[in-house]
Parts: C-alpha cells; sequence; structure tokens
C-alpha cells in the first residue's frame, strides 16, 4: 500500500458522517504509532507534518521515504494521506516536490485576494500530481511567547470564494485553537460552522485544534460537515507523560532501561492508544 491522496477518504467520510483523524508527526516515534493504530483499527488516517517537524526530520523527501518503508515493513493495508500542515506557500510547494499526497497551503493571514490567488496556483500544481488541497480561511488561534489568541471566526462568504477554486477540504476558523484550551475558552461557533457549511457546498470541513474540545463539541462538529480533525497536544502531552513515568519509576536504571528504544517504547504506547481513542470518538474505526 503506497501513499494516497485524502479526497476519497474524505469523501467517504462525509457521506458516512464521521471524520478522518489527522495526527501530526513529531519523531520516528509518532510514525510508528499511528500508522499502528490506523492498521489495528482499520481505519483511514492522515499523516501531518508541519514545517518545524520537515525540518526537524530531515526534510519533506525523507520524511515521505520514512513513512513509505514503514508501512511496508509493518504492512499497513489502510488508505495512508501524508499531509504539509499549515504550509507556507514555499512550504508547500516543497512537500509537493518531496513526494507528499496532500498539502495544506495556509494563506489566512494574507488580504483574501492574495490567498485566493496562491491558493489557486497550488491546487493547479497539485492537480497535476494527484495531490489533494487543503485551504484556510480564518486564523486559528493559539499560543505564541506565552499569549494566548482566541481563534477567529470565518467569514463564510470568503469561504465560498475559496470552496470555488477546488480544493478538496477548508480549513476555517470557528473559534477553536491550537495547543491548550484556556479556562475562559467560549467554545465552538456552530452558528458560524452551519453557514460555512451551506457557503462551502459538498467540500469537506476541517477542524484544527482537536485536542481537548470537548467530546460532544466534536461530535455536533462532525454532524454539521466537518470530515477531518487535528490532533496533536493531546498525543505530544500523552508521550511526554509516559516517558516521565519511566523514568520516575526508575526503569531507564535497570537492565538496558537506559538505551533510547527502551526509554521512549512507553510513550509509543501512549501515543497510539491516545490516537485509537481518537479515531473511536471521530467514528473512523473500520472504514479503511
Amino acid at each position: 500500500m503506497r501513499l494516497v491522496n485524502a479526497k476519497e477518504m474524505l469523501r467517504k467520510a462525509k457521506e458516512g458522517h464521521y471524520a478522518v483523524g489527522h495526527f501530526n508527526l513529531n519523531n520516528m516515534e509518532s510514525v510508528r504509532a499511528f500508522l499502528l493504530a490506523a492498521q489495528e483499527t482499520h481505519s483511514p488516517i492522515i499523516l501531518g507534518v508541519s514545517g518545524g517537524t520537515a525540518k526537524y526530520m530531515g526534510g519533506y523527501r525523507t520524511i515521505t521515504d520514512m513513512v513509505e518503508d514503514f508501512m511496508a515493513y509493518l504492512d499497513i493495508t489502510v488508505p495512508v494521506a501524508l499531509h504539509v500542515d499549515h504550509g507556507k506557500y514555499e512550504e508547500a510547494l516543497d512537500a509537493l516536490n518531496g513526494g507528499f499526497s496532500s498539502v495544506m497551503f495556509d494563506g489566512s493571514k494574507l488580504p483574501i485576494g492574495e490567498n485566493l490567488e496562491k491558493t489557486r496556483h497550488i491546487v493547479e500544481l497539485c492537480r497535476e500530481k494527484n495531490v489533494s488541497v487543503e485551504a484556510e480561511v480564518g486564523c486559528i488561534g493559539g499560543q505564541e511567547d506565552g499569549h494566548v489568541a482566541m481563534g477567529e471566526c470565518a467569514d463564510p462568504a470568503e469561504c465560498g470564494q475559496i470552496a470555488k477554486l477546488g480544493i478538496d477540504m477548508l480549513a476555517a476558523g470557528i473559534g477553536n485553537i491550537h495547543g491548550k484550551y484556556p479556562a475562559d475558552w467560549k467554545g465552538l461557533n456552530f452558528e458560524v460552522l452551519a453557514a460555512i457549511q451551506k457557503a462551502a457546498g459538498d467540500i469537506p470541513l476541517v477542524l484544527h485544534g482537536g485536542s481537548g474540545i470537548p467530546d460532544d463539541m466534536v461530535r455536533q462538529a462532525i454532524s454539521l460537515g466537518v470530515c477531518k480533525v487535528n490532533v496533536n497536544t493531546e498525543c505530544q502531552i500523552a508521550f511526554t507523560e509516559a516517558t516521565r513515568k519511566f523514568i520516575e519509576d526508575g526503569k531507564d536504571l535497570t537492565g538496558n532501561g537506559f538505551t533510547p528504544r527502551a526509554l521512549l517504547a512507553d510513550g509509543l504506547v501512549a501515543t497510539k492508544e491516545k490516537c485509537i481513542e481518537k479515531m473511536t470518538l471521530f467514528g473512523s474505526l473500520g472504514k479503511a
């Protein structure tokens, strides 16, 4: 099984009223954990890569080769898309040339005219290589320099404009943020989400910042057209907590517990378990 673009899995998700999980890669352990989780649950999966992760893991081509080699080694038979997460224009192009099967161009911080122009060009290039495209309208909030910025709500009219460019999925801010949600977070704006879905037509919608959103809100978002949910922070926390416990329990001081493979093994398992937990919530189990 080779990498696929995300179009078909998201089409099926929209028809079946469930969502496909997008899980961000952070290291080799996360590659293995997410692939095993998807295979075990017979779920389609989207593996996301940020610009920072691409630099850390040796570039887009290195990651493509690693994921495909792991898929062959682990005998993965479920659909797997390798996707740029919040890619800048140049990052989207680099990933496209590096063998990724899906890209996100995030032009949400640009004037809408420039966002439309650059998204249109990305779509044209991706069509030539059978690569799926995600675009964004309305910035997703998050933590930067210790400050938590609340997420914006996208303009449904702008969503309608960008949906007409031939994109395969649309990320639109509805009050969601990246990272941990603050205590005073007001929740998702479902009125705006419904308006965005109406404006976007048949385009599958994407919910970024899926870590920490209450389960009932996630389910409601899926019922209103969200077909892809991005998760990163919760998997990172699960990995870190399991690794910390391994050390606090003194396991690194016994036998070969000091080896990197042993030190990170519990984190890999915890990441896999969190991934399965989220796939269960999204309703994608058995949908591959």
